[in-house]
């Protein structure tokens, strides 16, 4: 009986362009723009150039360019940074529902970074994004998110394995070399949440380069001849038992090829994490209904998920990065500021004594009937300092799979997060990705642009 891992071996190495759907291939470019997005300006930020220099200090010159940079360099290396560039400012993709994966990060930084060192063409990466796209959400459902309870980052432990996915589908491996590809990677998978607790956070906005380096890893070193446990997803010190505690392996192979979890892409509308999402939405939608200011507000309470309680409930963060991973922080500097903007997620707005004040008067509570550990549906009451209280439950934003952007939404975030240095050259490879499955060789493509 073939294991998990040599079944979505087969199904990668199997599966041909023509195969997608339409509507997967829409959703796989959405999911490509929006994490070069992403990167290019996250190249800007401190802890991204420290990741920059490292590349350009210990790689020899290559092919694979840094986003946001003129840089030039091996393609692991090119994977490590484009990786931590598009995590760098909690602004890559994720799923919905959340299965605790970010495809933009973990597939978009190798797979380009191949696809320009080899010459492959747009549907080539296209192919192997979707590829890389089924299997790791599949390995991310597995997990139920209980890597996370223990104390891991699971997008660090789940995109070394689609990161191999891609890249082992632009090397063109067989099924015997993917399915090594996939036993290399699991003993590569890394990232702590001790962040989230003691501070230090910029190691946060690594976790998805190593990930992405660590696919390149796997699949070159499997291209080359090396081997891993076939039965590392689910076997008795496979990935499942070793990083996770409530799983359901049968979800591993599920409807492959039949259900295409591409389609469940989300887009972040503000740079935070996305527990955060559904309740700034709300407390927007309360402020601009009812006319008040940050200044008015006394108190908020946020009834939200299990993981919202137990992961992001951080009234008074030490940093930048767990300001972003925490909900009261997120409500406070929407409810003060412009959350749309990411600039607006800065050290002076951390600092704001208003906005920190608020903070510590968000209260996060678990919401009655939550029907889970992740779901988004949150509801926000705000009490203003007049006695007026008004609430609402939210349950989506623009960006989820029920309401994705259109193409002038996606068009109007990618340039302002791309386009300061040159409009005219963002508008061009805004369309050139589009439209990728024309282009027949993706190292043709300019994505020198700098935000």
């Amino acid at each position: 009986m073939a294991t998990a891992s040599q079944t979505l071996a087969e199904f990668a190495t199997g599966l041909t362009f023509e195969q997608i759907p339409p509507e997967v291939l829409d959703r796989a470019k959405t999911c490509i723009i929006d994490t070069v997005a992403a990167a290019t300006f996250g190249a800007g930020l401190p802890w991204s150039k420290i990741v920059i220099g490292y590349a350009e200090r210990n790689s020899a010159p290559g092919n694979a360019l840094i986003l946001g940079t003129k840089l030039r360099v091996r393609a692991p290396f090119a994977s490590l940074a484009n990786g931590a560039l598009a995590h760098a400012f909690e602004m890559d993709s994720l799923c919905h529902p959340s299965v605790n994966v970010h495809p933009g990060a973990s597939l978009t930084a190798p797979g380009l970074a191949v696809s320009q060192g080899r010459k492959r063409s747009g549907k080539q990466l296209l192919t192997a994004f979707v590829a890389g796209y089924e299997v790791m959400y599949r390995i991310g459902d597995a997990a139920r998110g209980s890597s996370e309870k223990i104390g891991f980052h699971a997008p660090g432990l789940t995109g070394v394995f689609g990161g191999a996915v891609v890249v082992g589908k632009l090397f063109e491996l067989n099924a015997q070399g993917m399915a090594n590809a996939l036993g290399i990677g699991g003993s590569l998978c890394s990232g702590l949440l001790e962040f989230s607790k003691s501070g230090g956070g910029m190691v946060k906005r690594l976790h998805l380069g190593r990930a992405a380096e660590g696919g390149f890893m796997a699949a070159n070193l499997a291209h080359n001849g090396f081997t891993g446990p076939e039965s590392v997803l689910e076997g008795k010190y496979g990935f499942l038992s070793a990083f996770c505690r409530d799983t359901d392996p049968p979800r591993l192979t599920r409807a492959l090829g039949e259900e295409w979890h591409v389609l469940k892409t989300m887009l972040k509308r503000y740079a935070c994490h996305i527990s955060a999402h559904i309740p700034v939405t709300a407390a927007l939608e309360l402020k601009a209904e009812h006319r008040f200011s940050g200044n008015d507000v006394a108190s908020v309470t946020v009834a939200g998920s299990e993981k919202m309680v137990s992961h992001h409930n951080i009234p008074d963060p030490q940093d930048l990065a767990m300001a972003q991973y925490s909900t009261p922080f997120c409500v406070a500097l929407a409810l003060h500021r412009d959350p749309l903007d990411p600039r607006s997620f800065s050290e002076e707005n951390l600092n704001d004594p208003a906005i920190r004040a608020l903070a510590r008067n968000v209260k996060v509570e678990l919401r009655r009937g939550a029907p889970g550990d992740h779901a988004l549906v949150s509801r926000v009451a705000v009490r203003l300092k007049d006695g007026r209280e008004f609430a609402r439950e939210q349950r989506e934003f623009p960006g989820m799979p029920s309401r994705p952007l259109s193409r002038d939404e996606l068009l109007a975030k990618f340039l302002k997060h791309t386009a300061p240095g040159d409009r005219t050259k963002a508008e061009r490879l805004f369309a050139q990705l589009a439209e990728a499955e024309k282009v027949e060789d993706m190292s043709t493509l300019d994505f020198a642009l700098q935000s």
